[in-house]
């Protein structure tokens, strides 16, 4: 009855922004498409920024990091640890809601906030809040974008993102090594929370190689971070259930339908259209030639801080990749 509940409050707030943006729009008729951009960047800020501060912990993470994998294994624990439906997907508030044991998690990629803050030069909007930064190798982290882009964004939220045109006849390396392409926009994001991180209250680095080399050992952590420590047969039981093998399973049976688009694919056939894809350490490897991979690498280990521990300077970074900092 209380996940029924839930379930309509969160489709009225879907509702709600849907009807924001429409609202927005008759506002501004006549604009440009560039101002309407803004104006959308600006709202979508002030939306999320009234998450942030309301939120007990933010989880941020640039898109393609591994956070639908990490959002199905805390939804796992949270629902062994206090019986809650398995089809329920951890959001903001939803676990919260149904048992106020579960912290308030702010999922964000932090597309929006600055525009809204004007905060574009440092986290000082995250600087009181707990904050878990999930950080993968931004090499594989752009290549997955590039199939993102490719086969499930949607057409507003290319705009939005200032993403080339669907349908654009442009390659994987092109994506990410054009002039403004998608990997110095990874390093930038990153590089920024690097700098950032010794100013925020509560700061832990959860990489996405650590969690696959050492999946109960990082989650354990992490869980103790979040103060909602959890038993080793509840660690086990949420890393089995989070398998790569039945995480796709479970978008092929769309178990998490009230997750909305999240956790489905875009066209069954097209095994790159689904959210869960590879989940290859390194595998970008895959996808050039070895004059690619040269200049690919080359930007990383020369632009890419190394505080996250990637690329030839992974042991000048090792020590601050080890968890809470």
């Amino acid at each position: 009855m209380l996940y029924n509940l839930h379930s309509a409050r969160q489709a009225g707030r879907s509702l709600w922004k849907k009807l924001s943006r429409q609202l927005l729009y008759l506002r501004m008729r006549g604009a440009s498409e560039e101002e309407l951009r803004v104006a959308e960047r600006r709202l979508r800020g002030h939306e999320q920024l009234r998450m942030l501060q309301r939120a007990d912990i933010a989880v941020v993470s640039i898109g393609k990091s591994g956070r639908t994998w990490l959002r199905v294994m805390l939804s796992r624990v949270y629902q062994t640890m206090y019986g809650l439906p398995e089809n329920a997907l951890l959001g903001f508030d939803n676990f919260h809601s149904m048992n106020r044991a579960i912290p308030r998690i702010f999922f964000t990629h932090d597309n929006y906030i600055k525009d809204y803050s004007g905060h574009t030069d440092s986290k000082a909007d995250f600087y009181d809040t707990r904050v878990v930064m999930l950080a993968r190798d931004p090499r594989d982290v752009a290549v997955s974008q590039f199939f993102q882009w490719k086969y499930r964004m949607k057409p507003e939220k290319i705009k939005l993102l200032r993403y080339p045109e669907r349908g654009s006849d442009i390659s994987i390396y092109d994506f990410l090594m054009r002039p403004g392409g998608y990997l110095p926009q990874v390093i930038e994001f990153m590089n920024l929370w690097a700098r950032e991180s010794d100013n925020i209250r509560d700061f832990f680095l959860l990489r996405y190689e650590d969690l696959r080399a050492d999946t109960a050992g990082t989650l354990r952590r992490l869980l103790e971070f979040m103060g909602t420590p959890a038993s080793e047969e509840q660690i086990r039981d949420a890393v089995e259930f989070s398998s790569y093998d039945n995480m796709k399973k479970m978008e092929q049976k769309k178990v998490f339908w009230l997750s909305g688009g999240r956790m489905k694919p875009a066209d069954r056939g097209n095994p790159d259209s689904y959210k869960v894809r590879r989940g290859k350490v390194g595998g970008y490897r895959d996808y050039f030639e070895d004059e690619q991979i040269e200049a690919i690498d080359r930007l990383v280990d020369e632009t890419l801080s190394p505080y996250f521990g990637y690329g030839h300077r992974e042991e000048a970074g090792a020590e601050s990749s080890s968890g809470v900092q």
